[in-house]
Formats: C-alpha cells, sequence, structure tokens
C-alpha cells in the first residue's frame, strides 16, 4: 500500500493571507514536483489495487491478503530511522534520486515476472516489500524537503497540497488500476500491465530531481555526524521533545485500529460484495475521493476547528465505518461511508503530519519525520497483521467489529496528548552573528581550546555554567532552568543538573554532560531562535556585573605510569 505523503492540519498560529491554499502553486520548482509525484502516485496506487487483488487470485488466505499491507508498512517500521538520520546527513536530492531508481527497478522486475506467469503469494509480498523499502527510505527526506521549497508560512498550504496530490491519486488510481486488471482475460496480465506503468511513473519524479539545483535550509560547518551517532541523537530528541511525543502517540493509535478498512477492504470486496477488481477498485477511490474532499477544505476547516475536535470527530466516524463493513453488505451504503472515511482519515493524518513539520528544528527535521512515518506504519504494519489473523481464524465481520471497539475504547486514554496547542517556536537557527552574551561562538571556542584537535573526538565532555541568583528570584530561576534542561537534552546532553551552594543559597551551578566535544559543538550550532529566547531568560535572572562563569572539562581517564621512566 502506498505510503502516505505529508497533509495539512489546523494550525491556527500560523498566519496565511491565502485562505485557498493554492499559493505554493505559483512556485516552479515546488509545482513541478507537485505534478510529477502527483503522476508518481497515480501509479502507485494503481500497483496498490492490482497487487492486492493479483494476491486474492493467488491465494484464499486473508491473511495474506492483509500481509500485503504489512508489507508495505514494515519497511517504515523497520527503516524508519535510518532513513531519517541518512537524510539529515548526506545530500537530500541524491539520496531522492538513488530511492526513486531503486523503486523503479523492483517494480519493473515484477512487471517481468508477471507477464511470465512467475509470481507467487511469497513472490508478490517480497517484491512489494522491496518496493516499500525504497519507499521507507525516500520519504522523510521527500518530507523534509519541503521548507526548502517554500517559506515556512506557506507549509501548512503546502502540506495540505501535497495531501490533496497522493489523495486525488487515491481516487483516480484504485479506480485505474481495477479497470485495468478487469480489461485482461488474465489477472497476471492486467497486473503486469500497471507494474509497468508504475514504474514509468518514477521516471518524472527523477527528472525533476536531477534539475533541482538545491540550497540547504542548515548546513553544518563541523565535520558530519556517523549513522549511529545521528540515529542515537534523533531519539534523544524525541525523548525529550513532548510535542513530537504527543503527535506520534496519536499516529500509532489511530492508524492500528483504522488499519483494519485497508487491510480487509479486498477481502470485503471478494466476499461479503461479490465484487471484482473493478469494484475493489472503486471501493479503494471512494476512500481516496473523500480524502481529496478534506486536502482541498483543509485550509479553511484548520482556521475554524482545534486538532483535538478534528481527530476526535474522525475517530468516532471511523468507529461507524469498521461497523458498516462488518454489518452492511450493500455498495450503495458502503460507498458514500467510505468517501466520508476517506475525508475523516486525511483530516487526521494530515493534523499529525503538520505538527510534526512545524514542531522541530531543520536538522534534526528528517530524524522526526522518519520516526513518526515509522510510528504511522508501525501501527499500519502491526494492525493488519491483527485483523488477517482474526478474520482468518473467526470472520472478517468480528475482526472489523473488534477494530472499531478499540478505536473507540483508546480514545478516551489518549486525548490528553494535545496537538498544536498554543504558539509554535520559533525553529529558525539562532545565527552566531545575533549573539548578545559574552559566550563564545562553537568556532570561538574550538580555535582557542588548547589541544582542539585532540578534543574533537575525546569525551565525555563536562560543562559547567555558575549563576548568581538572588533568593527572592530562585522559583523563577529555577521554573526557567529546567525549562532550558529540555533544550540541552534535545540538543545532545546525556546527563544534566542544577545544583544549590548549600553554604551561598544564591550560588547554583548547572552542568551538563556531553559525549565529546565534537557533539558540544554541534549542539551550539543547533540553537534555535525559540532555545535562545529561553537561555536568555535564564541569563536575565543572573546577578552580578559579569556573565554567567562557564568552564569546560575532559573526562581525566587513568594513565599507567611508564615504569621504564622510572628505571
Amino acid at each position: 500500500m502506498p505510503l502516505e505523503t505529508p497533509n495539512s492540519g489546523p494550525l491556527v498560529s500560523v498566519a496565511n493571507p491565502t485562505p485557498s491554499g493554492f499559493a505554493p502553486l505559483r512556485l516552479p520548482l515546488f509545482r513541478d514536483r507537485w505534478i510529477a509525484s502527483t503522476i508518481s502516485s497515480v501509479g502507485t496506487w494503481m500497483q496498490d489495487t492490482a497487487g492486492t487483488w493479483l494476491m486474492t487470485s493467488l491465494t484464499a488466505s486473508p491473511l495474506l491478503v492483509a500481509l500485503m499491507q504489512t508489507a508495505a508498512s514494515l519497511p517504515v517500521l523497520l527503516l524508519g530511522l535510518l532513513a531519517g538520520a541518512t537524510a539529515d546527513i548526506f545530500d537530500r536530492r541524491k539520496l531522492l534520486i538513488f530511492w526513486q531508481i531503486w523503486m523503479l527497478v523492483a517494480v519493473s522486475i515484477l512487471a517481468v515476472l508477471t507477464f511470465l506467469g512467475h509470481v507467487s503469494p511469497w513472490a508478490l509480498l517480497a517484491f512489494t516489500f522491496l518496493l516499500n523499502i525504497g519507499s521507507a527510505m525516500n520519504n522523510p527526506a521527500w518530507q523534509a524537503i519541503v521548507p526548502e521549497l517554500v517559506p515556512r508560512e506557506l507549509i501548512p498550504d503546502t502540506v495540505s497540497l501535497n495531501a490533496a496530490s497522493n489523495n486525488l491519486a487515491r481516487a483516480v488510481g484504485p479506480a485505474l488500476g481495477g479497470l485495468m486488471v478487469a480489461g485482461f482475460a488474465s489477472v497476471h496480465t492486467g497486473s503486469g500491465w500497471v507494474f509497468l506503468l508504475n514504474s514509468a511513473s518514477f521516471a518524472g519524479v527523477i527528472w525533476v530531481l536531477y534539475n533541482w539545483k538545491r540550497t540547504p535550509l542548515f548546513k553544518s560547518a563541523l565535520p558530519s555526524e556517523r549513522i549511529a551517532g545521528s540515529i542515537m541523537t534523533g531519539l534523544r530528541y524525541v525523548r525529550y521533545a513532548p510535542e513530537l511525543q504527543a503527535s506520534l502517540v496519536r499516529a500509532f493509535t489511530f492508524t492500528f485500529f483504522v488499519s483494519a478498512i485497508w487491510s480487509l477492504l479486498a477481502v470485503v470486496a471478494k466476499r461479503d460484495l461479490q465484487q471484482g477488481a473493478l469494484g475493489y477498485g472503486i471501493l479503494n477511490g471512494s476512500l481516496g475521493f473523500g480524502a481529496v474532499i478534506a486536502a482541498t477544505q483543509l485550509p479553511r476547516i484548520r482556521r475554524r476547528v482545534s486538532a483535538d475536535v478534528i481527530i476526535a470527530v474522525s475517530t468516532f466516524y471511523d468507529v461507524i465505518t469498521l461497523l458498516v463493513l462488518a454489518y452492511v453488505h450493500s455498495p450503495l451504503i458502503i460507498i458514500p461511508v467510505l468517501v466520508v472515511s476517506g475525508f475523516a482519515w486525511t483530516s487526521t493524518m494530515s493534523t499529525l503530519n503538520t505538527s510534526v513539520q512545524l514542531s522541530v528544528p531543520a536538522w534534526v527535521q528528517a530524524r522526526a519525520l522518519g520516526t513518526y512515518l515509522m510510528t504511522f506504519q508501525g501501527g499500519m504494519a502491526l494492525g493488519s497483521i491483527l485483523w488477517g489473523f482474526v478474520a482468518e481464524h473467526t470472520s472478517t465481520p468480528l475482526a472489523l467489529a473488534i477494530a472499531a471497539g478499540g478505536l473507540g475504547v483508546s480514545y478516551p486514554f489518549i486525548r490528553r496528548f494535545h496537538i498544536l496547542q498554543g504558539p509554535l517556536p520559533d525553529h529558525t537557527p539562532y545565527k552566531s552573528s545575533r549573539r548578545t552574551s559574552t559566550e563564545p561562538s562553537p568556532f570561538q571556542m574550538a580555535d582557542s581550546a588548547a589541544h582542539a584537535d585532540d578534543l574533537v573526538h575525546e569525551g565525555p565532555i563536562r560543562i559547567s555554567i555558575e549563576y548568581r541568583v538572588p533568593v527572592e528570584r530562585y522559583a523563577e530561576f529555577t521554573h526557567a532552568i529546567h525549562e532550558l534542561r529540555g533544550v540541552r537534552l534535545r540538543d545532545g546532553a546525556i546527563r544534566w543538573g542544577i545544583y544549590r551552594d548549600v553554604i551561598d543559597p544564591e550560588h547554583l551551578n548547572e552542568t551538563f554532560v556531553m559525549e565529546s566535544w565534537l557533539d558540544y559543538l554541534r549542539s551550539r550550532e543547533r540553537i534555535t531562535a525559540a532555545d535562545e529566547a529561553i537561555r536568555a531568560r535564564v541569563r536575565a535572572l543572573h546577578e552580578g556585573d559579569d556573565q554567567p562563569k562557564i568552564s569546560y572539562q575532559v573526562y581525566a581517564r587513568e594513565i599507567t605510569p611508564n615504569t621504564d621512566d622510572h628505571s
């Protein structure tokens, strides 16, 4: 199944002078990318329908049919962090071109094998898995380039247009795929042509990327992080970013239960509704049609309705959708229900996606998006396995009913994870030229530190900052310094503490530990305008003629004395 592209959600705190939501299309670079992406998405959704229907002709097992969704989602679950890390370390343009070529080749081989009639259920699952390895590695970089293509104030509308692209393809692609499969006497032949057309659709995206002259928003002057270290840094950021955590919890819970719709729709179409490939394509396309309507209306909706309300309404409507699929066997009723379900799906996922896009700074954006996509597709993959297993060992209606009950019962427990509440922090980089404190820049520190070259990979490094705070301002200071704690830990600190002198209560000492001097220099580069505002509040509470005293200490490792020196 295709991976959801960035969508838009309600964002009342971002001003947008273009209520229509089409302003980003006036930018030639974004417009070319959007057109190429739409064509590619049509091919992907055609493949989704053809591949799933081919599986129903190869096996009668509901579990194997449901595993098509798992084969599409599992690569993101396994590779989301790696994909985000590589997109933050390496040139995103070159990465995107590589993975687009990977997907083109994988689908081309599947097309040839399908034409020759050499595709088994497990081979189809394997090539679906290979295709979605490319999709998993491609998507964090694909989503992270959005701020490089449009101004920040247009990001919500840009994400809406990306949603419209994907969901327009979702509305048209499944029907085209089903029609193409039904147009041939053999399911293998029809599916093979769909796979071949999908492989060709990647060529347009490759061409746009090849001609793109990229200018990164954030470029470190320091040596690149290693992949393992980059992954750990991303995980550390997620651990200390409550707003991002809320989006991840909401994404997993919603997709885990709603995945029953996507994974069992083909079984419902064939067994309960007695439909063929075209009928299944129409049902799948109904979800896409509703999603297109949602994507075009979200720029207006998000200005009037809060994110929590949109998610709540969508959640309870999908409870109804799952029950309708379980117990109603009339296409005339199911089709309009699925149209509104597509609206609810995009409304929810777009809100969550936009919250991730706007809640993290540029230096960690691809890793945050990789984590989000991993969570999103993890819910899809695990849910699809569970609902397919339940359907195979009991019945499809029971599996859908259990999913509906789980979605409804879980909502009261996750509603406390709020999305897009309050003003958004300013994540633009804090420029060295704007420094107002006497704390040196990372480059000045690197030049002036004794044995700087030796320190780059040595560690751990302890940074100690001494403050003098009047007793009457102690409460205000502790509140501000503990807010700064999150900044230190998100930017790379492995330990942090604030201590008060028991003899001199006005003397406080902040300490935090970095794994190496190079990691500390990176943390100084990562400071955003919002981070600097927090640091400024802490410094403003320091009393004295001088700025807070800062010292840098490297861990003193034991060195065994050379006994030959004493002989």
